[in-house]
């Protein structure tokens, strides 16, 4: 623990940080699904490997002003957390605080021989590019940013007919058509699956149509892979985060979404479908169907996450840069 007059930097751990979470006094700003304490502990725990644990809050007047979940390899620290399966990443600050908080977050990573910062992907709304760039160019540290990735996002309006309206003329009657075939094709129905009980019974649909929709999926999916799914799902779903959505035909599982409600938003993490129902676009109407359940329960935003996928714009989406940043100390 480092101390000077203003500010205490402490090391924490996964049971502080839920507890911290949990405590209704701090004002922290938890704006990043990708660094919740269950989400941090699931992927540490499958993937963590040789690197040392590095989450640090900074606190001043017994109160805590942020967070940063880190891990370092040698003299470079970075994010906890993976590319492959975490989108973006950021810090978790209390609001007004962030300037203080980065002096005295580079402060202490200074002392600890820490000679850069490897931060990964970001949103351009991330506190990284909000401030902590500036508060490195100050120190006279050499930040390198580019772009890497794009993640796709869509503003929800009222009401599913409000939705409607916004997509192109050729869009709007495409889903429509869509769904008249899928509905002509015998007897359907939706499942929204919330309770960890029923959560777990159902994964292995998720698994078995993930894997069947492309050997590309099918390859990603690694028994230690697996592993990371099953105990994030269980993480999530004991936090009323996780829901999966399931669409049968003729009481056959077709298509199936994994999806994550968190801060008035819908994250459309990761799906699958039986190739068998290709033909009347499975896939795509199960994604859809989450998006209308979305509209329907007053969610803001619904979030395609990474990827420039063709349906994703199809379907009203626009464009947020992801962006990495190298600080070199």
């Amino acid at each position: 623990m480092a101390i000077n007059h203003n500010y205490i930097v402490k090391q924490e751990n996964f049971d502080t940080l839920c507890s911290i979470r949990q405590n209704s006094e701090h004002s922290l700003k938890w704006g990043c699904l990708f660094v919740l304490p269950e989400w941090l502990e699931v992927w540490w725990t499958v993937f963590g490997n040789d690197a040392k644990l590095n989450i640090l809050s900074v606190r001043q007047q017994g109160k805590i002003l942020g967070l940063a979940p880190l891990q370092v390899n040698g003299n470079s620290a970075s994010f906890i957390g993976g590319t492959n399966v975490c989108d973006y990443l950021d810090f978790i600050i209390t609001a007004d605080k962030e300037q203080v908080f980065f002096k005295a977050l580079l402060d202490h990573l200074d002392r600890q021989g820490i000679e850069n910062l490897d931060l990964g992907l970001l949103r351009p709304d991330s506190t990284v590019f909000s401030n902590l760039i500036n508060v490195a160019e100050n120190r006279g540290c050499e930040v390198m940013t580019g772009n890497e990735d794009i993640s796709l996002e869509l503003d929800l309006p009222a009401t599913w007919e409000d939705y409607l309206s916004m997509l192109k003329g050729k869009q709007r009657h495409e889903v429509k058509r869509k769904f008249r075939r899928l509905y002509e094709a015998g007897d359907i129905k939706f499942r929204i699956i919330e309770d960890p009980k029923e959560i777990s019974e159902q994964l292995p649909i998720f698994f078995d149509l993930f894997k069947l929709s492309s050997d590309e999926k099918a390859h990603f999916m690694t028994d230690q892979m697996i592993s990371f799914f099953q105990a994030l799902a269980m993480a999530l779903a004991e936090t009323n985060i996780l829901k999966l959505y399931i669409l049968d035909l003729n009481a056959e599982p077709a298509a199936v979404s994994m999806c994550f409600d968190f801060n008035d938003t819908l994250h459309l993490y990761n799906s699958g479908f039986d190739p068998r129902y290709r033909a009347l676009s499975a896939g795509l109407l199960c994604k859809v169907l989450s998006l209308k359940n979305a509209i329907e329960r007053g969610k803001q935003k619904y979030d395609f996450l990474k990827g420039a996928e063709t349906y994703k714009y199809r379907l009203g989406a626009g464009e947020v840069p992801l962006d990495s940043c190298r600080i070199e100390l």
